[in-house]
C-alpha cells in the first residue's frame, strides 16, 4: 500500500502537469491569435508602398487631383505623387511620351492621339471623374451683362463684335478683353466646339493654360470676359460674376444642380483621367493610387467645386480597374 506521502507527492505532480499543459494551450491560443494579428499587421505593412507615379494634363481636373494626391500621400507616404496642369493636350503629348502614368483630360481623347499612343504600342483606360460646367465671368463691377446666348458668344469671342455695344444695343461703347485658356487645354477645344465651331478666336484675347492668370484678369478689368472650369469660378465668387448662357431653353446659370441635370447645355462636360494598362499591371502604387482615386473621386470632386458622378459610374471604374489588374 502506497503512503499518503507518495499519493500526495503524486497528486502535486499530476497537477503541477495539468497546470503546465493548460498554461501551454493557453499560450498556443495565445501565440495563435497573436499570430493572426501578426499577420495582419505584416500584411498593413507590406501595404505601404514605394514608388514614384507622375501626372500631367488638365488645368481643369488639376484641383481634383491635387486633393486625391494630398490625402492619397497621408495614407502612402513612400510613394512620390507629382501633379503637373500643362493642358489637355500638353498631358497627352507627356502620356504618348511614356513620361507620365497619368493624363487628366477635361475632353475626350482625340483620334490623332489615339494612333500616336497606338503607334507606341501603349494601351491606356478612360475614366471619369466629375462633371464641369464652363463657367463664362465677366468683372464684379459690370451691371450690364444679365446673360448671353451662344450666338452672342461666337460674335464676340470670334471677333465680329470687339465692343460691348456691338454684342447689344444699349451696353457700353467700350472694347472688350478677352481671357481664354491655351490652345493646349481641354477646356479651348470644348469651347471651340460648342461656341466658335472651329473658327479662329479674337485676336488679342490673352491665352493662359493657368486658369488663376485669366481669374486675376477678369477681376482686374471692368471690362473683360473670360471662361474656365465651375471649380475657379466657384472658388472666386467673391471676385468675379457668372454669366447665365441661354443655349435655346432661355438662361440657366451653372450650378451644381444644373450641370448635373444637364440642364447647363450645352457647356456641361465630364471630366476624365487615362491610365496606362501597363502601369496598373507592373506598378502595385499606380494600382493603388488609381483605386484610391476612383474611390474617393466624388467627394473631393465635390470639396473643389466640380459635381460628382452617380455612385454607379465610379462604382463600374472600379470594376474596370480590377479587370485591368
Amino acid at each position: 500500500m502506497k503512503s499518503l506521502k507518495f499519493l500526495a507527492l503524486s497528486a502535486m505532480i499530476s497537477g503541477v502537469l495539468a497546470f503546465t499543459a493548460a498554461c501551454g494551450n493557453a499560450d498556443q491560443n495565445q501565440n495563435n491569435g497573436n499570430g493572426g494579428a501578426t499577420e495582419e499587421q505584416a500584411g498593413e505593412e507590406n501595404k505601404q508602398l514605394q514608388g514614384e507615379i507622375k501626372i500631367d494634363g488638365s488645368s481643369t481636373v488639376y484641383p481634383i487631383m491635387e486633393a486625391v494626391v494630398e490625402e492619397y500621400q497621408m495614407e502612402q507616404p513612400g510613394v512620390k505623387v507629382s501633379v503637373g496642369s500643362s493642358g489637355t493636350g500638353g498631358g497627352f503629348e507627356a502620356f504618348i511620351a511614356g513620361e507620365t502614368q497619368l493624363s487628366n483630360a477635361s475632353r475626350p481623347i482625340k483620334d490623332e492621339e489615339k494612333a500616336q499612343l497606338e503607334e507606341k504600342g501603349i494601351e491606356y483606360t478612360e475614366f471619369k471623374l466629375a462633371y464641369d460646367g464652363l463657367s463664362v465671368v465677366v468683372n464684379k463691377d459690370n451691371d450690364w451683362v444679365d446673360h448671353l446666348t451662344l450666338e452672342e458668344l461666337k460674335k464676340m469671342w470670334t471677333g465680329q463684335a470687339t465692343k460691348w455695344s456691338d454684342v447689344r444695343q444699349g451696353w457700353p461703347d467700350e472694347e472688350i478683353k478677352f481671357y481664354s485658356p491655351g490652345t493646349d487645354s481641354g477646356t479651348y477645344d470644348y469651347f471651340d466646339e460648342v461656341v466658335l465651331g472651329g473658327a479662329p478666336i479674337v485676336k488679342g484675347a490673352t491665352l493662359s493654360e493657368d486658369d488663376n492668370v485669366l481669374v486675376q484678369g477678369v477681376a482686374g478689368d471692368k471690362n473683360a470676359i473670360g471662361y474656365f472650369g465651375y471649380a475657379y469660378y466657384v472658388e472666386n465668387k467673391d471676385k468675379l460674376k457668372v454669366v447665365p448662357i441661354d443655349g435655346g431653353n432661355g438662361p440657366v446659370e451653372p450650378t451644381n444642380e444644373t450641370i448635373k441635370s444637364g440642364e447647363y447645355s450645352p457647356l456641361s462636360r465630364p471630366l476624365f483621367t487615362y491610365v496606362k494598362n501597363s502601369a496598373v499591371k507592373e506598378q502595385p502604387e499606380v494600382y493603388d493610387f488609381v483605386k484610391f482615386t476612383l474611390e474617393n473621386a466624388g467627394k473631393f470632386s465635390e470639396d473643389v467645386g466640380y459635381v460628382k458622378l452617380p455612385d454607379e459610374e465610379y462604382k463600374k471604374g472600379l470594376e474596370t480597374l480590377e479587370g485591368l489588374k
